[in-house]
This record gives C-alpha cells, structure tokens and sequence, in this order.
C-alpha cells in the first residue's frame, strides 16, 4: 500500500517524544446527556450547550441546570455522573491523576483507574482522594459535605484534620468541625439511577475486549453494542458500524468539527463516536464496506480526528485515513505521525494521494465559507471532479486547515441557553486559576491538599449508630479551633469563597426524565423498608424526597462516645438495610456491616453481622437510552453470574 512521504528529515519527525496533552492522555469526553448540559471552556470563555462526546479538559467547567444529568468518561474507565443543579470544575488531567471540583450540588464517581493512580475531588468544605479503585458520592449540603463510599476506601480532610472512610460508611464534615461517620442508608433515587447505569454499561459482553488494545478496552461496550467485529485478511479483526443508511455513509461524516486547545477536534453525533474518530483508521473492505481499523497494543494515541485535509479558495474538505497513512497533526500521535508544530511545513512534500479518495462517498467536502459556522454546508461534488480537481497533492493541506475559529466554532450547538438555565452567579464568577492555586492536586496519601503537601493531624470522629441516606438528614458537627500557624494542622492558602446556590430538597428529589421534564408528583420521603426495592423502569416518579436541613439542628451537641442523644431514632435494624444481591444469585445478600462506636477520635470499625433472610431483589438491566452512549466499564474480564461491582441492591 502506497503512504505519504516526506522529502526530509521524516524517520526523525516519527520519534518525536510525547508531550503534549492532546497527543498523550487525550481529553475525556461527554457520554450521556439530559436536558440542557452546558459547559465553559477556556478557548470560549463563555457558556454553551454541550453536545455527547464533546471533548473536557483542563479548565474545562461543567452545568447541568434544574431537570439535567449528565455522565463523563475517562479513557481509563471511570466515569463522573452529575445531577441536576451541579457544577464541576475540572482542575487537572493526567495519565496517573485526575482531580475535580464540586463547587454544589452532588456526584457520584466510578473509579477505576490502574493501581498508582490518584482521584481527587474538592469541594469548599472538604477534599477527598481515592488511590485505589473506588466507588464513591459526594453531596453537598449547606454547610457541610457528605461523603459516601460503595466500594473501596476514600481519604478525606478538612481543616481540622484528615481521616479515612471504608465501604459502606459515610462521612460528613465541614470547613472547621468534626467529622461525623455514619453506615449508608436506605439509597435514594439518585443512586438508584447510577445502580441503573452500572448495570448498563457493566453487564454487557460481547468481543470488543477480547480485539481492542488495552488502552482502549474502556471503550468495550461502544462498540458492542452498535456494530460487530469481523476477521478481513489484511487487517485482522475490524469492527463495523450498525448505521441505517449504510450506501451514503461514511466515517467523518455526521458531525462537526469545532474549535478545542489551538485545532479543530471531530464531534461525532453517532453515540459510539469516541474510540473510533480518535483512535486507529478506517478502510473500505469488499463484502463489508467502511471498517474501524483500531491501532496496534502500545501506540494508541487520542488524536483530534485521523484524516487527510484540503484546502481550496471554495472547498474545505477531509477524508478518513487508511491504515498506515501519516497522520499530520500538532503533536505526537504516534509512529505513523508527523508533529508539523516541529517543521517547516513549506517544505513537507507529499507524494501521494490518500486511498480512500477513490471510495465512492469517501470524501467530505464542504462550503470554504461554512466551515467555522455552526452549519456547515455540505457540497454534493461529482467524485470524477473530487478525485483530479480537488484532491490532488497540490491541494492537500498538511494539518487542518489555518482557518480562524468564530464563536460558532467552539459549541456544537449554536442554540442561545435560556436565562433560566444559565449558571449561578456564584458559578459564574468562579476564577479558575485561583481555585487551583489554593487547591494543588497532593498524590501522596500520608500528605495534605489543604497543607500543600505537609502533614496533617488526625479528624476528630464521632460515630453514629444511625444509617444515614447522603445529603439527608443532618449531621450533628461540633466546630474545632484551627490549629495555629506552624503547628499540626495549619491551613495553607484558602479557596476563593464560593456562595452555595442550594436546591430546596423537594426539587432535588424530582427524576430527570427524557426532555428535561419533571413529573408532576413527587412521593413523600420513603421509609427504610419501602426503599429496599429499586423503582421499576418506568415509574420514574417514585422517589424518595431528600429532607431540607434545618440550621438550628446542626448545633446540637455530639454526646461523648459516640452515643446517640435521646431525639435520635434507635439503630435500624439489618432487616431494614438495603441490602447487596449478586446477579444471578437471588436469595443471597448481605448487609452494610453495623459500626460500633468507638472513642472520640478515631473512625468506625466495621464488624461483621449476620443478615436477615430477605426477599431476592433483581435489578432489571435496561438497554441503552435514545440520544445518549452507553460507555464501558472497568477494565476487568466479568464472568458470567458476577456481581457488578459498587451496585447495591
């Protein structure tokens, strides 16, 4: 197969090091939307709608107004699920470390990064780290932070000191008091939905895992769910899309590019559209038609989009690339690669036209004036014409092409966001590089985020017998006196002071449905016992309402010891926990193990107890939702009848 070539200094330009953060880690993208999502991105400098699989990085803040939702992946599997009236600031993206900040709302985080990685997530109350895999919410209430943890374990401070919380504990905390450590109550609707999307994306087998590289098996059940792999003798396995109107479809062709860090970046409109316009190449197999060839094991690299541009005073126009043709690109993208930002690009000179010109409707070719706009404008040119008039090597632009971006090229969607919708001022006026100067991402567990590395005393705990559901119900915390300068404990440079704009709990508890619209009725709050059973798909409208948090209630006094005053309700009973069920295996759960109180000071020891026959409960697996992807899980083979990880039932 004939390539491009270079006339110089090429063999070098292939084994440039990888630095740059598009070329290396990639961005994350957007995977699931409800209702109007917006985001802020530091090229825009303003507020747009979000689109599915709209690239995040650095910088990067995301809104989901009143009746949103939205879930973002990492390419290592995790994922970071918001609810509605949430914001996230993304402070730091790396191949071993990631780090966000919920300044309101709630979160829930799938955690599932390779072991000597480190998530870090702050909120104005509170820090948290998870070093191993995890699964982890957190919630902000007036005040304070809950912090909750389905699996794994979880390290968390403030600025009195730093603790660590285990499965099926919960702790809560404020900027200068105590922590309160209490076992997970009765799961509210909104871990209900996240059980709902682990299953979807976790219960799925098919043989993505098994033809991926490793580096992008978390994009596994994409691919299964939207097309099949098949064995070609060129290229091995290949996978290819289930797309309706097959005849006049072609890769790179339903979408958009838009503006992201100093190049143009493909949004693809198709749900599966991440892996593959980002990773690998595409050839046109007889039998077959357009085939996804994804890179080899060590040399997937994220890339804005692999394709071959021209330029004309008429035309802007791509083409997807074919398996071993050079990529040109500002950056390193691997060994079938030129890093242009590297050379004179006056004296790049190729030699050979790309392969699938020649493929009918292989070519994308748009209006030279549209292509910064928010429509582009998709010219039906004759391919005879396409082939010896436009894409000739004299036309063929080497990198995309040097067109100065409008706001229209930064949001897929040009579509004005009502002001209703529209961000908290205290979002709004949010300094981005203030909030991550006071909040340095720390990747070492014995060291503190809000000492900037030096050490940290231990949280003062009280533990409560009570089960408690996160962001519900109060905590009973005791202010402590931050300790003095120079001693244990000392605080080091505060965030900027973010005014909480809080939901009352009775708008917090209503479903997001499709549209954005909320159900008329909402059910009064649920008993432990009328929870134990996940709403059936459908009734979106049964839900427990989470209760509004009182002032007067928070200063009530912690009774030494960890004892429960005499206006606390008695420990539940196991019977009356929600409990685990493995599926396939009904009839067998376990409980949340009771903590005991221990002294003042240190944390909740679980103990084992011994669990209530109960009723078996299934969790229906429901199929992928119109208009969103359903994205992969973690990284680990699942045998058929394994439970699915983090998911209580």
């Amino acid at each position: 197969m004939k390539t491009f070539k270079t006339v110089i200094i090429a063999a070098m330009l292939l084994f440039v090091p990888a630095y740059a953060f598009s070329s290396n880690l990639g961005y994350m993208r957007i995977s699931l939307i409800k209702g109007d999502v917006q985001i802020k991105t530091p090229d825009a400098g303003e507020w747009g709608l979000a689109s599915i699989n709209g690239p995040l990085g650095e910088g990067d803040q995301v809104w989901t107004p009143q009746g949103s939702r939205a879930e973002l992946q990492l390419s290592n599997g995790t994922y970071i699920r918001l609810d509605q009236d949430t914001a996230l600031q993304i402070l730091s993206m790396d191949k071993d470390s990631s780090q966000f900040y919920i300044s309101q709302g709630r979160a829930y985080i799938f955690y599932d990064a390779p072991r000597g990685s480190v998530m870090q997530i702050d909120t104005p109350d509170a820090s948290a780290r998870a070093f191993n895999r995890a699964i982890l919410r957190v919630d902000l209430s007036d005040q304070y932070t809950d912090v909750a943890v389905y699996k794994g374990s979880v390290t968390t401070e403030n600025n009195a000191g730093l603790t660590r919380i285990n499965a099926g504990q919960m702790l809560s905390l404020g900027q200068n008091t105590n922590g309160e450590v209490a076992l997970l109550g009765p799961a509210d609707e909104w871990e209900e939905w996240n059980n709902e999307r682990n299953h979807m994306i976790l219960a799925r087998t098919g043989s993505s895992f098994r033809y991926l590289p490793a580096e992008l098996r978390a994009f596994s059940a994409d691919l299964d769910s939207n097309g099949r792999w098949v064995q070609v003798p060129d290229y091995g396995y290949v996978w290819t899309p289930a797309v309706i109107n097959y005849a006049n479809w072609s890769p790179y062709r339903t979408g958009r590019w838009i503006w992201r860090g100093g190049d143009y970046v493909w949004v693809a409109h198709e749900p599966w559209g991440w892996a593959p316009y980002h990773y690998g190449r595409w050839a046109f197999v007889a039998s077959f038609g357009w085939c996804w060839v994804p890179p080899a094991a060590g040399d997937a690299y994220w890339s804005p989009g692999y394709v071959g541009w021209v330029r004309t005073p008429e035309y802007v126009s791509w083409v997807p690339l074919a398996p071993r043709e050079i990529y040109y690109g500002r950056g390193y993208y691997g060994s079938q690669s030129v890093n242009i930002t590297n050379v004179n690009i006056t004296q790049v000179n190729v030699t050979n036209v790309y392969k699938n010109v020649f493929i009918s409707n292989g070519v994308t070719v748009v209006s030279r004036n549209s292509f910064n706009t928010a429509s582009p404008t998709v010219v039906n040119v004759n391919k005879n014409i396409i082939q010896q008039k436009i894409f000739v090597k004299n036309n063929i632009s080497v990198g995309a092409p040097e067109i100065k971006p409008t706001r229209a090229s930064y949001f897929v969607s040009a579509r004005p966001i009502p002001a209703s919708k529209l961000p908290p001022q205290s979002v709004r006026n949010i300094r981005m590089g203030e909030l991550k100067q006071s909040r340095p991402i720390i990747r070492e567990p014995d060291k503190s985020v809000l000492q900037h590395g030096g050490k940290s005393q231990k949280l003062q705990v009280t533990t409560v017998a009570r089960p408690r559901t996160p962001g519900s119900e109060k905590p009973m915390l005791q202010n402590i006196k931050p300790a003095l300068k120079g001693g244990p404990g000392v605080q080091g440079t505060p965030p900027q002071k973010i005014e909480r704009q809080l939901v009352q709990p009775m708008e917090r508890a209503k479903p997001v449905v499709p549209g954005g619209a909320t159900p008329k009725s909402v059910r009064p709050p649920a008993q432990p016992k009328e929870n134990s059973q996940f709403a059936a798909p459908g009734t979106p409208g049964q839900h427990s309402v989470r209760p509004q948090t009182q002032p007067t209630e928070r200063a009530k006094p912690v009774v030494p010891g960890g004892a429960t005053p005499k206006s606390v309700r008695p420990p539940a009973k196991p019977g009356e926990n929600r409990q685990f069920a493995a599926p396939g295996t009904p009839g067998q759960h376990s409980v949340r193990p009771q903590t005991q109180s221990v002294e003042r000071g240190q944390p909740g020891v679980p103990v084992k107890v011994v669990p209530k026959s109960a009723k078996p409960k299934v969790l229906p697996v429901k199929k992928g939702e119109p208009g969103t992807s359903n994205g992969p899980g973690p990284r680990v083979e699942k045998k058929p009848g394994e439970p699915v990880e983090g998911v209580r039932q």
